[in-house]
């Protein structure tokens, strides 16, 4: 058991100019959270979908902040929590922050799908002070671009409260700190208890057994597995996994950094494998989103959905909620059964390259890296993991200490497609559309289609 003013004291910051210190900023929610250390499962996180508060633009994020900040008392955060139950959860962090500090946050929320879309051209402008990212390759893209600033003086108040894992995961190529970690959730095989227990089915555990699952559902006419890609990021997450239950955690991660090539035969492997897959996924993917997804599993009406813990959030009723449980993606009879690799994507913060507010945005980070804020967070979400160390995880659900459970007991942690290359291949673009053009024509010539998608690689200027 963590002492909350200890560990105040101790991260409190040396830079006798800035006006908030951690102490003040944890005085009053360490001290009501508690604190106790998190299981293993965080620091088992290997190296490396979301949505905050005031009315959405309807576009990007915005060019210029919303609001020019005083450095005596205000700053901007720019936001990718769009949806309702995380955006309250957000706001309540935000709300906490300022009760406690007396610094303003200015909020700039933007669609999940549109932030991450359009975040070069809003990094290339006037971002605002602190922004929501992902830890691993895009965090260290744009840091390498100069397009955040650094944050390592921040790390060297807070690290202690975080993993090795989590702090490797936050390290720019130039080995400083970029980024603040919040939280991380596995994605998995969702279902409802109630609709397992009423039809007697059993867990998988091999893909044959998944199959056989699919047959026995689709007999009692419901769909095996939701599916869903209009927004075109979910489907990477069915790659993925494949990909790493076929080749292995070290292929996948060599592929999304270019040091293997699309046109390989394991690549290929991996569509044919998805190819069998399809009959039991429910159709129309391109045209539903994922929380529609999640609500034909949520309903009764698919017996499963492969997606990040997250769609819990969609069973908004508490009694659903309690009925749902999940299990790790089967596995396919390779060598890397073992494994058990899974994406298990860390979200968190940046600071902007040039924040109209310095001493605000870093007290904003410092107030980010407590288990006391992450833990406020996810009462209102509770669909993730808090990634500090000081985090109160009595609380947590039975859907939160399975989420806990999965992640330790994985051996390879990936932080998901889109997050995990370079991010002009990831876009609409790049594997967003050529996943689609697969799901729209899955018997093309995949020898053919395999080369286009290294073509377009090929095809992008250096880094």
């Amino acid at each position: 058991m963590a002492d909350p003013e200890f560990t105040a004291d101790r991260l409190v910051s040396s830079a006798a100019s800035r006006r908030v210190t951690r102490r003040t900023v944890l005085k009053g929610l360490a001290g009501a959270a508690g604190v106790a250390a998190v299981p293993a499962v965080l620091a088992a996180c290997g190296p490396a979908a979301s949505e905050a508060p005031s009315e959405a633009p309807s576009g990007a994020p915005s060019a210029e902040p919303s609001a020019e900040p005083s450095a005596a008392g205000s700053i901007t955060f720019g936001s990718n929590y769009s949806d309702e139950t995380p955006k309250n959860a957000m706001q309540a962090v935000v709300d906490a922050f300022t009760a406690e500090t007396g610094i303003e946050v200015k909020v700039n929320t933007v669609d999940h799908g549109t932030f991450q879309d359009q975040i070069s051209s809003y990094l290339q402008g006037a971002p605002d002070d602190v922004w929501t990212w992902f830890a691993g390759y895009r965090m260290r893209f744009f840091a390498a671009q100069g397009l955040s600033a650094d944050c390592s003086d921040v790390w060297a108040q807070v690290g202690g409260n975080y993993s090795d894992a989590f702090k490797a995961a936050s390290t720019g190529d130039d080995g400083k700190q970029y980024f603040i970690p919040f939280y991380n959730y596995p994605w998995v095989v969702i279902y409802r208890k109630s609709l397992f227990t009423e039809k007697n089915y059993s867990i998988p555990k091999t893909i044959a057994e998944f199959k056989a699952l699919g047959d026995q559902i689709k007999a009692d006419g419901l769909v095996p597995l939701a599916f869903a890609d209009k927004d075109g990021w979910p489907a990477m997450g069915t790659f993925d996994i494949i990909n790493m239950r076929v080749n292995g955690y070290d292929f996948h991660v060599g592929l999304m950094a270019g040091k293997e090539k699309w046109t390989d035969a394991r690549v290929k492997k991996v569509y044919e494998e998805w190819r069998g897959l399809l009959p039991y996924l429910q159709e129309g993917a391109l045209g539903r989103t994922w929380q529609d997804g999640a609500q034909a599993m949520i309903k009764k009406e698919a017996g499963m959905y492969f997606l990040g813990t997250f769609a819990g959030e969609q069973a908004t009723d508490p009694a659903e909620h309690d009925d749902l449980d999940f299990f790790a993606f089967p596995t396919f009879g390779t060598e890397f059964d073992s494994e058990l690799g899974i994406d298990a994507p860390i979200d968190g913060f940046m600071l902007s390259k040039a924040p109209a507010n310095p001493d605000g945005a870093k007290a904003f980070l410092e107030f980010l890296s407590t288990g006391a804020a992450q833990v406020e967070f996810l009462k209102a979400s509770p669909n993730s993991v808090a990634a500090g160390n000081d985090a109160d995880t009595s609380g947590y659900s039975a859907f939160q200490k399975k989420s806990a459970e999965i992640i330790a007991a994985s051996g390879r942690i990936a932080q998901f497609l889109d997050r995990d290359t370079r991010p002009d291949f990831a876009g609409p673009n790049g594997m967003q559309g050529f996943i689609q053009t697969f799901l729209n024509d899955p018997d093309q010539d995949l020898d053919a289609y395999l080369g286009t998608i290294q073509a377009f690689y090929d095809s992008l200027p250096p880094q």
